[in-house]
């Protein structure tokens, strides 16, 4: 099976576009291919399920096979044996996913039914499968797979059809079905993946209307090309057949995650679970048919209010709060510290030209920081390294970027990165290159030709001057540890007057208290996630700063951040309020 696999993974080599890494993921659950960029987009526009193998999947395959038995006049029991003999040989070709050993269990289930002579409902199907496979392991309770593909199937069977009915009385009917089946399921899952992920897809369901006819043809076709390795131009044929319906799946997610206001903001935790139910709740009470008169009346009342509130609420949060919060930023800032959680986005600007040094690992945050400073496009990019806090949203810049310097590397997957920014220039960091930002100048200071015990990783970062141009003079230091940081300090490079320090590492306690003195910042930016396991910062970090004399700005409490020079004052914004340092 690993042989079949590996097959099917190297004949999609050479095929064009992100759809290739697509194709052994809706035939075989093999997702290795799918780059982050596509990733992001399947997400952002609910086409999730479609990055692999899923529930749906299994249930194709195992149809298929029973209509081609009844199709050449098997019997009964033999159409049996080669829907349970496809289902067996699916599964363990793809691994036992959650979803799949679900959908796997009703499959056996209703076929046994067959076999017997007895009528199986969807739901008796539904309710047994779950029930059998949570006692024989429980722990499929603690699988968020598992329990998104138990409750999209549920609302399949219990839901779609009064959706449906409830959408025919003003539209045809096989397109009030079409909207029904992706609708029913987002209903529910919602409340699930908004654990995950504290935002609502607003173009899911259309998006699912329009990919979802694909994903059929792309498995059918992707799975035969899998039995056909032994012979490889019909493998690469079949490929290549796959390839077209996989476009269109990728291409559907790429153009619905670009549209405006693809995802709104939600909150998380148990309010966020409850709120999203009862809107749920309210979508269906709104459109599904209800027999008298009275309840009907009372209930699309109630809908009609939960509905409005909660689109208000979206559209103000969505539309209205970047806007407000954009016209709250000082217009005149020179540096931003973006709040991105555990990780590090910070912007530079000096007359109209913009420098993004990393880009945290959330592109929705990121995005997010980038809209409310008016940011479209970014003339320099800095990858000060490749650990996954720093350039985990960097696809969420693919096409927007002019030129990347970035730290050294010799892995594929980081080279992937920067190759798909799609920048005109790209240079590999080292100390002593310069160049003009509008009119600040910049200068690496690290890493040294020296420095090759240092070579990668955190002691690898590219540490950053900026200064000039109404850009106050600051150092960006990467996640350089103390012993790196020492060996910066004795290169000599450091310019003196340095009035801003980007703190490594989050504020980690591995820094050198000599090389702060020497900096002598008075406002130290520290970008650092809420609540994270690390303790960053650490108090050791904390008293450094305070006794080199650096008031720190952090975004686990103060949020985002800006900095900028007044009649010769740093002034530093965030959260809404103003302090003033005093004049430099």
């Amino acid at each position: 099976m690993a042989a079949l696999r590996r097959a099917l993974a190297h004949a999609t080599v050479g095929l064009p576009g992100p759809a290739a890494g697509l194709i052994p993921g809706l035939a075989i659950g093999d997702t290795a291919l799918v780059d982050d960029t596509l990733d992001a987009q399947m997400k952002t526009a609910s086409l999730t399920h479609l990055t692999a193998v899923s529930g749906a999947n299994c249930a194709i395959v195992v149809a298929l096979g029973f209509a081609a038995a009844a199709a050449l006049g098997a019997r009964r029991r033999m159409r049996v044996a080669v829907g349970l003999t496809l289902l067996v040989g699916f599964i363990t070709l793809t691994t036992p996913e959650p979803s799949v050993v679900r959908a796997g269990a009703m499959a056996a289930i209703a076929m046994i039914a067959v076999l017997t002579g007895r009528t199986a409902t969807g739901i008796g199907v539904w309710s047994l499968a779950l029930t059998v496979l949570l006692v024989l392991d429980p722990w499929l309770a603690t699988s968020i797979g598992f329990a998104l593909s138990a409750a999209a199937t549920a609302a399949l069977l219990v839901l779609a059809r009064p959706l449906a009915a409830g959408l025919g009385r003003v539209m045809p009917r096989a397109l009030a079905l079409g909207i029904a089946v992706p609708l029913s399921a987002q209903l529910v899952c919602a409340p699930l993946i908004v654990v995950l992920t504290p935002t609502v897809p607003i173009y899911g369901v259309v998006a699912n209307l329009i990919a979802a006819p694909a994903a059929p043809v792309a498995t059918i076709v992707g799975l035969v090309a899998t039995l056909a390795a032994p012979l490889p131009v019909l493998q690469q044929g079949l490929v290549a057949v796959a390839w077209l319906p996989a476009a269109w799946i990728a291409e559907t997610a790429r153009l619905f995650a670009a549209l405006p206001f693809a995802t709104a903001p939600w909150p998380g935790g148990p309010l966020g679970i409850v709120a999203l139910a009862l809107v749920g709740a309210a979508t269906l009470g709104l459109l599904a048919p209800l027999p008298r008169r009275r309840l009907r009346t009372v209930t699309r009342a109630a809908s009609v209010l939960v509905v409005s509130v909660t689109a208000g609420a979206t559209i103000a949060a969505t539309v209205l709060l970047p806007v407000v919060s954009r016209g709250a930023m000082p217009p005149d800032w020179s540096i931003i510290m973006c709040d991105i959680g555990q990780g590090d986005a910070v912007l530079v600007r000096s007359a109209s030209e913009v420098a993004l040094i990393d880009t945290g690992d959330d592109p929705e945050l990121l995005s997010g920081c980038l809209h409310r400073a008016g940011i479209d496009r970014i003339d320099l990019l800095v990858l000060t390294h490749f650990d996954r806090d720093h350039v985990g949203a960097a696809h969420a810049l693919n096409g927007r970027v002019d030129t990347v310097m970035h730290g050294p590397t010799t892995e594929r997957r980081e080279t992937d990165i920067v190759r798909a920014l799609g920048a005109a220039r790209t240079v590999v960091a080292h100390a002593g290159m310069s160049g003009m930002l509008g009119d600040a100048r910049w200068r690496v200071l690290w890493p040294t030709a020296t420095a090759g015990e240092f070579a990668e990783g955190n002691d690898g970062s590219v540490v950053v001057e900026m200064g000039g141009g109404a850009v106050p003079p600051a150092i960006f230091l990467g996640d350089l540890g103390a012993t790196a940081q020492r060996a910066l300090l004795r290169s000599g490079g450091m310019s003196s007057g340095l009035q801003v320090v980007k703190v490594s590492h989050h504020g980690s306690g591995d820094q050198d208290p000599g090389l702060y003195r020497r900096i002598g910042a008075v406002i130290g930016l520290v970008s650092v996630g809420a609540g994270n396991s690390y303790g960053h910062p650490r108090d050791t970090a904390l008293a450094l700063l305070a006794a080199a004399g650096t008031t720190v700005v952090r975004t686990d409490t103060d949020g985002m951040a800006a900095v900028s020079e007044v009649d010769g004052r740093l002034v530093v914004w965030h959260a809404g309020t103003r302090d003033v340092d005093g004049p430099r």
